[in-house]
C-alpha cells in the first residue's frame, strides 16, 4: 500500500510552503522520521520527515515550486516496491511533475486573531500520512466564505488602507487573499492615485520609463555591468524583505539607545560558565540580558502587547524570540514561557533553538507565538544597531559589541566592560517615557545582576 506525503501546514496563517530541495531521490529507501525533503515558508526553513519507511516512487512538486498546504508532494511505497519514474523532480513551473497538485481540501478559515495560547495548543501537522483514497473535489465556497479566508495580517492590511477585502481576487485556495495579493492592490491603488494628479512627466520620461527610473509604487530598474553576476533571490530572503518593508509601513519605529557596565556580569559569568556547562548549558552575555529583560517585561506590559485594529493585546506570558544568523538568512526562534523560566531554563533553551535553526531542525511552532524579541549585532562588532520590529510585536532589543572602555568613575578614569542596548518600539502604543522607564529598568537590572539567580 502507497503512503502519500503532504505539505504540512507550517503555522495557522500559512497556506502554502517552497519545496527548496529534495533530500531522497526517486527509488530511494526511507526509514520513518527521515529527512526526506526540505521547505521554506515565511515562518520556518525545516526538513520534513518521512512518515513511514518504505521506497520514494514518486515525487509530483519540483524544487523550487511552491504548493498549498495538504496538496501531494510525494508517495512512499512499500519496502521493495518499484518507483513509478526514475528522475527526481527538479526545478519548477508552478505544477507538479505531471501536472498541477491533485484537488486538496480547503484549509480552516481563520477568522479569529493567533495567540500564544492558541499556537501551542494546537501545533500545526507535519508531513502528515493521507488516507488513500481519491481525495473529494471542493465543492465551491460560498459567497463571503472566501473574504473570511484572510488571514489576520491581511485584515490589518486592509482595515489600515481602507480596503474592502470583497474587491480583491485572492489568488489562494478558495479564492484566498494572500498578504501578496493585498499588497499589490495597495500598491497598484497608490500609483493610479499617483497618476490621476494630472502632473505629466518632464523630459525623456514623458516617451516610457527609462533605465534607473520606476513608475509610481514601483522600484527603480537596477542598470547592470559586464561584471556583475545576477542571482534569484532564496525564499527566505524573498520572505525576510516582505517582512522587513511590511514592519515599516505597519509600525512607527522609534529608538532609545543605554549605555550598560557589564563588568558585574563578566565577573558572574567568569565564575559560573564551568558549572553550566557541565549542566549542558553554555553561560553567554546573551543569556544575562534575556533574564533581566524577561523580569522587567512582566512588570512593563506594554512592552510585552501588540496592536490587533483598535485594540492592544496585553501578552500573558512573555515568548522570547531570539534572532539567529544563518548563512543565507535570518530567523527567530521563540523560547516559550520564558517568564517561568531561571537563568539555567534559558541558557539551554537559548542554545537548544539556536543549534537546531541552524541544522534546519526546528518545528513549526517553535519559530511562532513571539511577542517580544531580542537581536544581537554586537556579536559582529557593531556599536548598535537600530532593528526592524518583528511583526505583531512592539518592540526589539538590540545587543551591541560589548568591549573593555574608558568610563569617567568618581571623576576619574577607569576602564570598564561596557557595551550599548537599543530599544526599537512601535510608537503608535509606545512611548518614550514607557520605553525609557523599561530600559532604565533594564541597565540597572544588569549591572546589579543577582548572583543568587545564576
Amino acid at each position: 500500500m502507497s503512503t502519500p506525503v503532504v505539505m504540512p501546514q507550517m503555522g495557522e496563517s500559512i497556506a502554502e510552503g517552497t519545496i527548496v530541495r529534495w533530500i531522497k531521490k526517486v527509488g530511494d529507501s526511507v526509514d520513518r522520521d527521515e529527512p526526506l525533503f526540505e521547505i521554506s515558508t515565511d515562518k520556518v526553513d525545516a526538513e520534513i520527515p518521512s512518515p513511514v519507511a518504505g521506497v520514494l516512487v514518486d515525487i509530483s512538486v519540483k524544487e523550487g515550486e511552491t504548493v498549498p498546504v495538504n496538496s501531494v508532494v510525494a508517495t512512499i511505497g512499500e519496502p521493495g516496491a518499484k518507483p513509478a519514474s526514475t528522475a527526481p523532480a527538479v526545478g519548477g513551473n508552478g505544477h507538479g511533475a505531471d501536472g498541477p497538485p491533485a484537488p486538496t481540501p480547503a484549509p480552516q478559515a481563520d477568522g479569529a486573531p493567533a495567540t500564544p495560547a492558541a499556537a501551542a495548543s494546537a501545533p500545526p501537522p507535519v508531513a502528515a500520512v493521507v488516507s488513500t483514497p481519491p481525495i473529494a473535489p471542493v465543492a465551491p465556497a460560498a459567497p463571503g466564505l472566501e473574504r473570511q479566508r484572510s488571514s489576520p495580517l491581511v485584515r490589518r492590511i486592509a482595515k489600515e488602507h481602507n480596503v474592502d477585502i470583497a474587491q480583491i481576487a485572492g489568488s489562494g485556495i478558495g479564492g484566498r487573499v494572500t498578504k501578496h495579493d493585498i499588497l499589490a492592490f495597495v500598491e497598484n491603488s497608490q500609483a493610479r492615485a499617483g497618476q490621476s494628479t494630472g502632473l505629466a512627466p518632464a523630459g525623456p520620461q514623458a516617451r516610457g520609463p527609462q533605465p534607473g527610473t520606476a513608475t509610481p509604487g514601483q522600484a527603480p530598474s537596477v542598470f547592470r555591468l559586464p561584471s556583475d553576476r545576477v542571482e534569484p533571490m532564496s525564499v527566505m530572503r524573498r520572505k525576510i524583505a516582505e517582512h522587513m518593508v511590511l514592519s515599516k509601513h505597519t509600525s512607527a519605529h522609534v529608538y532609545s539607545v543605554f549605555e550598560v557596565n557589564y563588568s558585574r556580569l563578566d565577573q558572574i559569568r567568569k565564575a559560573k560558565k564551568d558549572d553550566y556547562e557541565g549542566m549542558g548549558a553554555k553561560l553567554t552575555f546573551t543569556s544575562f540580558i534575556a533574564k533581566a529583560a524577561v523580569d522587567c517585561l512582566r512588570r512593563h506590559p506594554t512592552i510585552n502587547a501588540a496592536i490587533d485594529g483598535d485594540n492592544v493585546v496585553y501578552r500573558g506570558t512573555v515568548n522570547l524570540g531570539i534572532a539567529v544568523a544563518l548563512e543565507n538568512g535570518l530567523i527567530v526562534p521563540v523560547v516559550k514561557g520564558a517568564d517561568e523560566k531561571n537563568l539555567l531554563g534559558l541558557s539551554r533553551s537559548i542554545q537548544d533553538l539556536a543549534d537546531r535553526a541552524r541544522a534546519k531542525k526546528l518545528n513549526p511552532d517553535e519559530v511562532q507565538a513571539g511577542t517580544f524579541t531580542i537581536t544581537n549585532p554586537g556579536s559582529f562588532g557593531a556599536q548598535f544597531g537600530l532593528p526592524v520590529i518583528n511583526q505583531p510585536q512592539v518592540a526589539i532589543l538590540g545587543v551591541g559589541a560589548i568591549e573593555k572602555r574608558p568610563v569617567v568613575i568618581d571623576d576619574m578614569i577607569g576602564i570598564r566592560l561596557m557595551g550599548y542596548l537599543t530599544l526599537g518600539y512601535d510608537h503608535r502604543l509606545v512611548d518614550g517615557a514607557v520605553a525609557d522607564q523599561f530600559m532604565a529598568e533594564l541597565k540597572k537590572a544588569i549591572e546589579n545582576f543577582d548572583a543568587n539567580q545564576v
